[in-house]
């Protein structure tokens, strides 16, 4: 990749207006589709099926992440950035009209395809376009997206599945990404284009996809479906080791590593790589249960449970935007991880002390802590990782980092949804009569039983929630050391950034 074109403010506005949209186009995705998940289960007749209808979504976004990214240092972030978003069209249009589960998974992974591209494209077209001494304030208007996606997405999905039909919780995606194609078409015209040396590392994205794959499926099964000591298990345990070792040796001889090892070199990289694990194995670990605890004990319909979010996703925003322009005047940024991971550990904390009292005022004095800290790391540790890397491997450095941080997710969801849904069941009885109940129970359903009944699920519940957190709060904890030994190293500026290397070389000295 050839030394970033320098772009006015008025240019990397009109640029950011199709980031904007691209950014929203892939995270109301899942905001949208998650309330109409009841009706297309029920009509598709698939509930044995209903978790790969997100998991086949996460995988293929989190494999396809580091790809995407390579793949942009080689053909050029425009071209690529726009392959994305029209893979993620079809994706959508071709779940919409899915007719059996299969079908809908399936077409879900392509559409995970897409994503994987959006959300790492959008971070290193900004990369290209800002240098990072100037990129906190325009990364922190970015995060005004999220709580759109948030609040939006639930009330969007809602009036689609009660007024018109499931299906266009899919198509409604197809106008917001036409307008998407056409302002990033445009607006990214004057990006610098790739080197025009095309070698895709074909093994090693197949190596990556195999042990990421294994490894989700060891912390989606393991203790729910199947033993921890099972076969099954152990198994993928033992393939999972021995891809990413393969990956490894790999990566290390490759001429165009899908993932250049080599950025792992430089400690700050990894440690801001650490740190964004550890913020999407909270976040969407996190996300994921709230609504949980909000609609079964606090009595939250599933529309406003996704209002309740507002003091986190609200928190988040603010001291994002207040975080990026303090970075951008001062050029210090140490103080943000620390002080993230310190809030972030807070806020699970406080969270793992719910029971069936807490009120929704303390639950939501709890998010915005956790939001708080949140803001501080989401785009502080994205930030250190781009200013980690050479000018010319930016898009696999993003792509690495957004990986990182898309596979905690994936682990953070599956790893504290089964603590959840085993203590869950241990505390109403453990039967397997008792897991068929709990686990075809709505909130609808148990509004309509007696009060001791609900009650018991409800305590029931609130223990699950409590031991999920708790090991959140844990895995945060870890990060509080991490931060504690990252380096401030000053921030560069377009006149600062290093003269591209040949990769065959730089790699053959890693």
């Amino acid at each position: 990749m050839t030394t970033p074109t320098r772009f006015t403010h008025r240019e990397i506005m009109v640029t950011m207006s199709g980031l904007v949209i691209a950014m929203l186009l892939a995270m109301l995705d899942n905001m949208i589709v998650a309330p109409a998940l009841p009706t297309i289960v029920g009509e598709l007749d698939g509930l044995n099926h209903l978790a790969w209808v997100t998991t086949g979504y996460i995988l293929a976004s989190t494999v396809a992440t580091p790809i995407w990214g390579k793949l942009g240092d080689l053909l050029g972030r425009r071209i690529t950035f726009l392959s994305s978003i029209a893979i993620f069209l079809v994706g959508s249009a071709l779940c919409g009209m899915s007719q059996n589960m299969g079908e809908l998974i399936a077409f879900r992974a392509v559409q995970g395809l897409g994503a994987g591209g959006l959300m790492v494209g959008v971070m290193a077209v900004l990369a290209d376009i800002v240098p990072p001494r100037e990129r906190g304030k325009y990364q922190g208007v970015m995060m005004a997206v999220m709580p759109v996606a948030m609040i939006g997405g639930p009330l969007v999905g809602g009036f689609i599945t009660d007024n018109l039909n499931w299906r266009w919780a899919f198509y409604v995606n197809l106008p917001l990404g036409v307008v998407a194609l056409a302002v990033c078409w445009f607006v990214l015209a004057k990006l610098p284009r790739g080197k025009g040396q095309v070698r895709i590392d074909w093994l090693g994205a197949g190596l990556l996809s195999a042990w990421i794959t294994t490894l989700v499926l060891i912390t989606t099964w393991g203790g729910s479906e199947y033993a921890w000591a099972s076969p099954q298990i152990l198994g993928l345990a033992a393939v999972t080791v021995l891809a990413f070792a393969a990956f490894v040796l790999v990566e290390r001889r490759a001429a165009e590593p899908i993932m250049p090892l080599s950025v792992f070199a430089n400690r700050n990289f990894t440690l801001a790589g650490v740190l964004s694990l550890i913020v999407g194995f909270a976040m969407f670990g996190g996300i994921t249960l709230l609504p949980q605890f909000q609609q079964y004990v606090q009595g939250s319909s599933a529309t406003n449970s996704g209002l309740l979010l507002m003091p986190m996703m609200l928190s988040a925003m603010a001291v994002s935007l207040i975080g990026g322009q303090v970075i951008t005047r001062t050029g210090r940024y140490r103080a943000l991880p620390i002080a993230g991971t310190v809030l972030m550990t807070a806020g699970l904390a406080l969270f793992a002390t719910m029971d069936t009292g807490t009120s929704r005022f303390t639950t939501g004095v709890f998010m915005a802590i956790l939001g708080a800290g949140m803001g501080c790391l989401m785009q502080t540790t994205m930030l250190i990782a781009q200013n980690s890397s050479p000018v010319h491997a930016i898009g696999a450095a993003t792509g690495a980092a957004t990986f990182l941080r898309n596979m905690g997710g994936s682990l953070g969801v599956s790893l504290l949804t089964t603590l959840y849904t085993n203590h869950l069941i241990d505390s109403l009885g453990g039967s397997g009569q008792t897991a068929s109940a709990a686990g075809s129970m709505t909130p609808a359903m148990l509004r309509s039983l007696p009060e001791n009944v609900r009650h018991a699920f409800s305590v029931a519940v609130s223990d699950g929630v409590s031991a999920a957190f708790t090991w959140g709060a844990a895995a945060a904890a870890a990060g509080i050391v991490v931060a504690l030994f990252i380096r401030h190293v000053p921030l560069r500026g377009f006149a600062d950034a290093p003269k591209p290397e040949p990769a065959a070389g730089e790699l053959q000295n890693a």
